[in-house]
């Protein structure tokens, strides 16, 4: 797996460990997570996301415009996307969590209910797919 940010990449290496590159301004490099087991990377404007195997969610980077206030701290995610400066994690429930800015409603117009099977950012909203096919 390999995401881009506005100036910084995540790779993801086969034995769950996370390469970043570019530039360094928020912490995009210096505070990605050492550890293996990672499934998933994801990449806001100045923020970097990464899903384990034990689905816990981390965050890094983007220390500015709260991309990383409200970061879950609980297991159970299956998927993550990144916008612009927010970020949305999938559960093993089919419900939606999000976290980092607001400004452009991206996280008061989350859906509240369970269903969703697949997520998706823009720079400034997110989407997501219920099992019965429709986009919300």
């Amino acid at each position: 797996a390999i995401a881009c940010g506005r100036h910084h990449s995540v790779g993801l290496r086969d034995d769950g460990t996370v390469v970043t590159w570019g530039h360094n301004s928020d912490g995009q490099r210096d505070d990605a997570p050492t550890s293996a087991g990672f499934v998933a990377v994801a990449c806001g404007q100045f923020h970097s996301v990464g899903l384990r195997n034990d689905g816990i969610v981390l965050t890094w980077g983007g220390r500015h415009r709260f991309q990383r206030c409200d970061a879950p701290a609980s297991a159970g995610f299956v998927a993550i996307a990144c916008g612009w400066g927010h970020s949305v994690g999938l559960r093993d429930d089919g419900t939606v969590v999000t976290w980092g800015a607001d400004d452009d409603w991206q996280r008061r117009d989350a859906p509240t209910s369970a269903g969703l099977v697949a997520i998706a950012c823009g720079s400034f909203h997110s989407v997501a797919l219920r099992n019965d096919g429709t986009v919300v």
